[in-house]
Protein backbone atom coordinates (compact mmCIF):
# COMPACT_ATOMS: atom_id res chain seq x y z
CA UNK A 1 0.00 0.00 0.00
CA UNK A 2 1.60 3.56 -0.63
CA UNK A 3 -0.20 6.48 0.89
CA UNK A 4 -0.43 9.79 -1.13
CA UNK A 5 -0.20 13.29 0.81
CA UNK A 6 -2.25 15.22 -1.66
CA UNK A 7 -4.12 18.19 -2.98
CA UNK A 8 -5.63 18.77 -5.86
CA UNK A 9 -2.99 20.60 -7.69
CA UNK A 10 -1.19 19.74 -10.99
CA UNK A 11 1.86 18.05 -8.99
CA UNK A 12 -0.92 16.08 -7.02
CA UNK A 13 -2.38 15.14 -10.14
CA UNK A 14 0.72 13.79 -11.47
CA UNK A 15 0.81 11.44 -8.78
CA UNK A 16 -2.43 10.46 -8.58
CA UNK A 17 -2.92 9.85 -12.13
CA UNK A 18 0.32 7.39 -12.49
CA UNK A 19 -0.73 5.42 -9.22
CA UNK A 20 -3.86 4.91 -11.90
CA UNK A 21 -2.23 3.72 -14.50
CA UNK A 22 -0.16 1.26 -12.66
CA UNK A 23 -2.96 -0.20 -10.73
CA UNK A 24 -1.02 0.50 -7.62
CA UNK A 25 -3.19 0.39 -4.40
CA UNK A 26 -3.22 3.89 -2.54
CA UNK A 27 -4.98 5.54 0.33
CA UNK A 28 -5.19 9.49 -0.01
CA UNK A 29 -4.33 12.01 2.77
CA UNK A 30 -5.59 15.36 1.83
CA UNK A 31 -3.68 18.07 2.81
CA UNK A 32 -5.89 21.18 3.11
CA UNK A 33 -3.39 23.72 2.11
CA UNK A 34 -5.20 27.10 3.32
CA UNK A 35 -5.15 25.39 6.19
CA UNK A 36 -1.30 24.85 6.62
CA UNK A 37 -1.62 20.93 7.05
CA UNK A 38 1.82 20.93 4.51
CA UNK A 39 3.56 22.69 7.04
CA UNK A 40 2.49 20.65 10.17
CA UNK A 41 5.97 18.79 11.75
CA UNK A 42 4.93 15.17 11.44
CA UNK A 43 4.44 16.13 7.66
CA UNK A 44 7.70 17.95 7.14
CA UNK A 45 9.09 14.79 8.84
CA UNK A 46 8.62 13.24 5.45
CA UNK A 47 8.72 15.98 3.40
CA UNK A 48 11.02 18.70 4.29
CA UNK A 49 9.94 21.33 2.04
CA UNK A 50 6.71 21.62 3.46
CA UNK A 51 4.82 21.10 -0.03
CA UNK A 52 2.78 18.15 -1.93
CA UNK A 53 3.00 15.90 -3.15
CA UNK A 54 4.59 13.04 -1.14
CA UNK A 55 4.06 9.52 -1.03
CA UNK A 56 4.84 6.74 1.62
CA UNK A 57 5.59 3.20 -0.17
CA UNK A 58 4.66 0.61 2.90
CA UNK A 59 5.60 -2.09 0.66
CA UNK A 60 9.22 -0.54 0.69
CA UNK A 61 9.76 -0.47 4.37
CA UNK A 62 8.16 2.59 4.39
CA UNK A 63 9.87 4.86 2.36
CA UNK A 64 9.16 8.41 1.67
CA UNK A 65 9.57 10.21 -1.72
CA UNK A 66 8.63 13.69 -2.17
CA UNK A 67 8.92 15.91 -5.18
CA UNK A 68 7.06 14.90 -8.29
CA UNK A 69 9.51 14.39 -10.73
CA UNK A 70 11.28 11.87 -8.37
CA UNK A 71 7.59 10.11 -7.10
CA UNK A 72 6.93 9.29 -11.11
CA UNK A 73 10.46 8.26 -11.18
CA UNK A 74 10.31 5.62 -8.21
CA UNK A 75 7.14 4.77 -9.27
CA UNK A 76 8.16 4.48 -12.76
CA UNK A 77 11.33 2.38 -11.44
CA UNK A 78 9.34 0.11 -8.66
CA UNK A 79 7.24 -0.94 -11.49
CA UNK A 80 9.04 -1.03 -14.98
CA UNK A 81 6.45 0.67 -16.56
CA UNK A 82 5.78 4.01 -17.96
CA UNK A 83 9.63 4.27 -18.78
CA UNK A 84 10.43 3.14 -22.10
CA UNK A 85 13.21 0.25 -21.46
CA UNK A 86 15.64 1.35 -24.41
CA UNK A 87 18.12 3.60 -23.44
CA UNK A 88 17.47 6.91 -25.88
CA UNK A 89 13.85 6.15 -25.06
CA UNK A 90 14.64 6.57 -21.20
CA UNK A 91 16.15 9.86 -21.40
CA UNK A 92 13.77 11.31 -23.30
CA UNK A 93 11.26 10.27 -20.90
CA UNK A 94 13.78 11.80 -18.10
CA UNK A 95 15.13 14.63 -19.73
CA UNK A 96 11.40 15.81 -20.25
CA UNK A 97 9.96 14.95 -16.97
CA UNK A 98 13.06 17.34 -15.73
CA UNK A 99 11.71 20.21 -18.93
CA UNK A 100 8.45 19.88 -17.30
CA UNK A 101 10.20 20.52 -13.22
CA UNK A 102 12.20 23.27 -14.24
CA UNK A 103 10.18 25.11 -16.57
CA UNK A 104 6.84 24.07 -17.26
CA UNK A 105 5.79 24.10 -13.59
CA UNK A 106 7.71 26.85 -12.24
CA UNK A 107 6.87 29.69 -15.45
CA UNK A 108 2.62 28.31 -15.26
CA UNK A 109 2.75 28.23 -11.25
CA UNK A 110 3.98 32.18 -11.60
CA UNK A 111 1.09 32.75 -13.89
CA UNK A 112 -1.08 30.92 -12.06
CA UNK A 113 -0.33 33.40 -9.42
CA UNK A 114 0.20 36.97 -10.74
CA UNK A 115 -2.92 36.17 -13.14
CA UNK A 116 -5.33 34.16 -10.83
CA UNK A 117 -4.11 35.31 -6.84
CA UNK A 118 -2.44 38.50 -6.31
CA UNK A 119 -5.21 40.96 -5.37
CA UNK A 120 -3.09 44.14 -6.93
CA UNK A 121 -2.74 43.15 -10.96
CA UNK A 122 0.84 43.40 -12.16
CA UNK A 123 0.36 43.55 -15.96
CA UNK A 124 4.25 43.49 -16.32
CA UNK A 125 4.61 40.03 -14.20
CA UNK A 126 1.63 38.52 -15.95
CA UNK A 127 2.75 39.56 -18.95
CA UNK A 128 6.42 37.72 -18.50
CA UNK A 129 4.73 34.43 -16.92
CA UNK A 130 1.88 33.91 -19.35
CA UNK A 131 4.23 34.52 -22.14
CA UNK A 132 7.15 32.16 -21.79
CA UNK A 133 4.37 29.32 -20.07
CA UNK A 134 3.11 29.83 -23.69
CA UNK A 135 6.33 29.29 -25.13
CA UNK A 136 7.18 26.36 -23.26
CA UNK A 137 3.73 24.58 -24.48
CA UNK A 138 5.07 25.92 -28.14
CA UNK A 139 8.18 23.77 -27.33
CA UNK A 140 5.78 20.89 -26.81
CA UNK A 141 3.53 21.30 -29.61
CA UNK A 142 6.89 21.10 -31.71
CA UNK A 143 8.10 18.26 -30.01
CA UNK A 144 4.39 16.33 -30.48
CA UNK A 145 4.73 16.99 -33.98
CA UNK A 146 7.92 14.70 -34.55
CA UNK A 147 6.30 11.72 -32.05
CA UNK A 148 2.98 11.06 -30.26
CA UNK A 149 4.60 11.45 -27.06
CA UNK A 150 7.23 13.30 -25.55
CA UNK A 151 9.42 10.16 -25.28
CA UNK A 152 8.72 8.82 -28.19
CA UNK A 153 6.18 6.45 -29.72
CA UNK A 154 5.36 5.17 -26.03
CA UNK A 155 3.60 6.89 -23.48
CA UNK A 156 5.52 7.61 -20.26
CA UNK A 157 5.93 9.37 -16.89
CA UNK A 158 6.58 12.76 -19.00
CA UNK A 159 3.26 12.81 -20.41
CA UNK A 160 1.97 12.36 -17.06
CA UNK A 161 4.15 15.46 -15.57
CA UNK A 162 3.13 17.49 -18.50
CA UNK A 163 -0.54 16.67 -18.89
CA UNK A 164 -2.02 18.49 -15.36
CA UNK A 165 -0.26 21.45 -16.26
CA UNK A 166 -1.68 21.53 -19.92
CA UNK A 167 -5.14 20.78 -18.90
CA UNK A 168 -4.78 23.62 -16.15
CA UNK A 169 -3.86 25.95 -19.08
CA UNK A 170 -6.94 28.37 -18.33
CA UNK A 171 -6.03 28.85 -14.87
CA UNK A 172 -3.15 31.20 -15.68
CA UNK A 173 -4.96 32.45 -18.17
CA UNK A 174 -3.18 30.96 -21.20
CA UNK A 175 -4.91 29.42 -24.32
CA UNK A 176 -3.89 26.48 -26.34
CA UNK A 177 -4.56 28.12 -29.84
CA UNK A 178 -2.82 27.74 -33.07
CA UNK A 179 -0.99 24.42 -31.09
CA UNK A 180 -2.27 21.31 -33.14
CA UNK A 181 0.03 18.75 -31.99
CA UNK A 182 -0.35 19.84 -28.09
CA UNK A 183 -4.21 19.83 -28.36
CA UNK A 184 -4.36 16.74 -30.11
CA UNK A 185 -2.15 14.63 -27.32
CA UNK A 186 -3.87 16.83 -24.29
CA UNK A 187 -7.46 15.23 -26.41
CA UNK A 188 -6.20 11.27 -26.47
CA UNK A 189 -4.84 12.00 -22.83
CA UNK A 190 -8.21 12.68 -21.71
CA UNK A 191 -9.48 9.27 -22.84
CA UNK A 192 -7.89 7.54 -20.57
CA UNK A 193 -9.44 5.79 -17.90
CA UNK A 194 -6.83 6.26 -15.21
CA UNK A 195 -5.93 10.11 -16.63
CA UNK A 196 -9.76 11.00 -15.62
CA UNK A 197 -9.43 8.98 -12.39
CA UNK A 198 -6.85 10.89 -11.31
CA UNK A 199 -8.12 14.07 -11.76
CA UNK A 200 -10.75 13.25 -9.22
CA UNK A 201 -8.34 12.70 -6.32
CA UNK A 202 -8.79 14.93 -4.32
CA UNK A 203 -12.23 15.84 -6.18
CA UNK A 204 -12.62 19.29 -6.75
CA UNK A 205 -15.67 20.70 -6.82
CA UNK A 206 -16.71 22.00 -10.55
CA UNK A 207 -13.73 20.36 -12.02
CA UNK A 208 -15.48 19.50 -15.24
CA UNK A 209 -17.11 23.12 -15.52
CA UNK A 210 -13.18 24.11 -14.91
CA UNK A 211 -12.12 21.63 -17.89
CA UNK A 212 -15.06 23.42 -20.32
CA UNK A 213 -14.10 26.63 -19.38
CA UNK A 214 -10.46 25.65 -20.50
CA UNK A 215 -11.74 24.20 -23.98
CA UNK A 216 -13.45 27.28 -24.98
CA UNK A 217 -10.38 28.79 -25.12
CA UNK A 218 -8.52 26.37 -27.43
CA UNK A 219 -9.47 28.48 -31.05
Amino acid sequence: MIDLYTAPTPNGWKISIALEELSLPYEVKVLQLQKGDQKAPDYVKLNPNGRIPTIVDHEAGGQAVFESGAILLYLAEKTGKLIPADPAGRWQAIQWLFWQMGGLGPMQGQANVFFRYLPEKIPLAIDRYQGETRRLYEVMNTRLGEAPYLAGEEYSIADIACFPWVFAHFWAGVDLGGLDHLNDWKSRLEQRAAVLTGLGVPPLPDLEKLADAGRDMVT
